[in-house]
């Protein structure tokens, strides 16, 4: 996690792991007016101090009243499609009894068991005061490892077993913010703007995707503030340049974005050249590798060598082998793909373990070896 911040001075991510913050009454002069973020140089000068605690835990379950790791048992309670050529789906889950759920914040996703033992993680896109039900949006990924097959296949009356709801991706309802959103990316990013909105911030927002066919919610975006809203489809504008997507960025204020890979690093790369003063941003995939370097991971089960390219996580070479291996976020901070070591000495990259967990554990989603051989207990 401090590696990906050194990059820049002002990049605020997903740390403050499962924080939600408290809503507040905006100030006077954040309606309409440029105005410098106090909020958010707080939230960076917390970062900066206690990034490694934070990162080293889940969630306090005392902002929320609930504690995230407790499973709830939910039924869905609806379906419908919400983008045709992209084939996604928006899911709504109740508690069976009609007891009301779990707070969440903006930013905020949960963390879902499938019967086939696969766990994924989907954003929460409905309103957070709406405490009968939650929704969550799934693009069908057809070569992918299944799990958003298994979620288009959930029907009315299905039950499923939820954890959460956690925030790796807080909103600070203060300031002037800028919302990126690319595609599927639009689901933390929707119930951001909704807040936001009803605050009487300062907000912008841009929503990029393939066709409009292709980009959920829109007939909701639709009744935003036109002149703060800027949907465009790339066969209609092209595919937008970082430039183009941080035009509107505020002086003092945040940027969040949330979207593919190629939109978060041209954002990323992008952002210094703005007066912004923090950049807020959530990937739905694996990031790039880094400095990395071939290696090999050995199958206690099996005895079987794996090549590790410089290129590749272990974790997707191991997926290759072992299909049923456990995963979610890939990216290092849910924990989810937790193994054991048994010999070699690992490159921690993740943001999830604790010093001594480390010494026995890795994230093969992101931790690799610097040369040589891991043997691991998979």
């Amino acid at each position: 996690m401090s590696a990906r911040l050194a990059s820049t001075r002002r990049i605020v991510r997903d740390t403050l792991l499962g924080r939600n913050w408290e809503r507040h009454e905006p100030p006077p002069d954040l309606r309409g007016r440029p105005h410098a973020d106090r909020a958010m140089r707080l939230t960076q000068a917390v970062v900066g101090r206690y990034l490694g605690a934070i990162g080293a835990y889940d969630y306090d379950p005392a902002f929320a009243g609930h504690n995230p790791d407790s499973a709830l048992e939910l039924v869905v309670s609806g379906r419908r499609v919400v983008a045709h050529d992209d084939d996604v789906v928006a899911l709504r889950f109740a508690s069976p009894d009609g007891a009301a759920l779990p707070h969440w914040h903006p930013g905020a996703h949960l963390d879902l068991h499938l019967p086939s033992g696969l766990r994924r993680q989907y954003s929460l896109c409905g309103d957070p005061a709406d405490r009968t039900g939650y929704t969550i949006a799934v693009r069908l990924v057809a070569d992918g490892g299944g799990g958003s097959r298994e979620m288009h296949a959930l029907a009315p009356g299905d039950r499923v077993t939820i954890r959460g709801p956690r925030n790796g991706f807080p909103f600070v309802p203060h300031g002037a913010a800028l919302f990126v959103a690319g595609g599927i990316g639009v689901t933390p990013i929707l119930a951001m703007v909704r807040q936001a909105r009803a605050l009487g911030m300062d907000w912008r927002f841009v929503y990029t995707g393939r066709t409009r066919a292709a980009m959920p919610f829109l007939d909701e975006i639709a009744a935003f503030e036109s002149d703060r809203v800027l949907v465009r489809p790339d066969d209609e504008f092209g595919v937008p340049t970082a430039a183009e997507l941080l035009e509107h960025a505020p002086a003092g204020g945040a940027v969040y974005c949330c979207g593919p890979a190629p939109m978060l690093d041209g954002v990323r790369a992008e952002f210094d050249r703005t007066e912004s003063a923090a950049l807020h941003f959530e990937r739905f995939g694996p990031p790039p590798v880094r400095d990395g370097v071939p290696f090999e991971v050995q199958l206690v089960s099996t005895g079987d060598v794996l090549e590790v390219p410089a290129d590749r996580s272990a974790l997707d070479v191991i997926a290759e082998q072992r299909p049923d291996v456990a995963y979610s976020c890939r990216q290092g901070f849910c924990g989810t793909c937790r193994v054991r070591v048994l010999a070699g000495e690992p490159d921690h990259r993740d943001a999830r373990l604790t010093d001594d967990e480390r010494r026995e554990s890795m994230l093969p989603c992101v931790s690799r070896c610097d040369g040589g051989r891991l043997v691991l207990d998979v």
